[in-house]
């Protein structure tokens, strides 16, 4: 498989200066009393949001433009629903969101967009004709094959298997499981999955690791793990605190979680995006739409990986995967 390496987040001034020209009411409307305000509601507090929010600052300073974060208690979607009603109720210019139940969010979705507020999601597809647009890193199959190719590749394509997901609602984390056990099973048959569905992690470490715990025991000759939350250093840790070095694990990861995994071989692979270029990306693209610019294929949204995206229907394709191993985690500070 080709290692796909993307250069770390950098806006450099000389792209700010261009997005400022570019956003044309945008730029001057710190000055002129008519600040925009842009809010991204993230799914909840832990480091891949952290980062997420250093390229919201980024993008305020760039533009001038009031636009922040607002993180919810937990990965309940009630929360994000009450922070979308309530941000309503302030008139804000736009919503930009990473929801943990993209379905549950639509009549909210539809209230804003009613007052006249512009939505923008991301790792939400599904739901992408109800805002008014959505930004993904990439398309959702061709990243979760990657975890496939990574995992057959790592047990020889032989053994028993299981695969995690943050939640059974969380659509690109489903998205990204169907395609990596479809990636198995059309290139590596001796491979077995030993569930019909996901196990889910809730986006906990600790929940990682218990449930690692007992499909250890139910399934004491299974192989290998696949994790499409961040959180296989659960997975990786249980394995090592049981001294099941013989099994694989590839995950989604956060460099500052899972770069000793990686280093030490309890993770064979980690794969990602950057938060920081997704956040700055997609309220860029919500301040574009405020200032009613067209955001269309060959459209730049001023963050790595996304300075040419691909539009299809309301989705915005980025090309911004990352593969970490142990000669290039170090060089990733989220």
């Amino acid at each position: 498989m080709k290692k796909i390496l993307c250069m770390c987040f950098l806006v450099a001034l000389a792209v700010g200066n261009v997005f400022a020209q570019g956003t044309g009411e945008a730029a001057g409307a710190a000055g002129d009393g008519t600040t925009k305000t842009v809010v991204m509601i993230v799914k909840q507090s832990d480091p891949w949001f952290d980062d997420m929010a250093l390229g919201i600052e980024q993008l305020k300073k760039d533009t001038g433009m009031n636009v922040y974060v607002q993180v919810p208690a937990s990965g309940d979607p009630s929360l994000q629903i009450s922070i979308m009603e309530n941000l309503i109720a302030q008139n804000v210019d736009a919503i930009c969101i990473v929801p943990n139940d993209p379905k549950s969010l639509i009549p909210t979705i539809k209230k804003a967009r009613d007052a006249g507020i512009i939505v923008v999601t991301h790792e939400a597809p599904d739901i992408a004709e109800y805002v008014d647009l959505d930004i993904e890193a990439f398309k959702g199959e061709e990243f979760g094959a990657l975890f496939g190719e990574a995992l057959g590749k790592a047990l020889g394509g032989k053994g028993q298997y299981a695969g995690f997901v943050g939640g059974l609602t969380m659509t690109t984390h489903m998205e990204w499981y169907a395609a990596a056990t479809q990636k198995i099973a059309s290139d590596y048959p001796g491979m077995q999955n030993i569930s019909k569905e996901p196990y889910e992690d809730s986006n906990s470490i600790d929940t990682a690791y218990s449930k690692t715990v007992e499909i250890l025991k139910a399934y004491p000759n299974i192989k290998g793990f696949f994790d499409c939350s961040a959180h296989g250093v659960g997975i990786s840790q249980a394995l090592k605190d049981k001294g099941r070095t013989d099994l694989k694990v590839v995950s989604l990861a956060v460099p500052s979680m899972s770069s000793n995994y990686i280093k030490d071989g309890s993770m064979s692979t980690g794969f990602a995006w950057r938060p920081a270029d997704a956040g700055y990306a997609t309220a860029a693209a919500a301040l574009m739409l405020i200032n009613q610019e067209t955001i269309g294929t060959g459209t730049d949204l001023h963050a790595t990986g996304y300075e040419n995206v691909t539009r299809e229907g309301n989705i915005a394709y980025g090309f911004a995967p990352l593969e970490f191993t142990p000669e290039n985690v170090d060089n990733y500070n989220f």
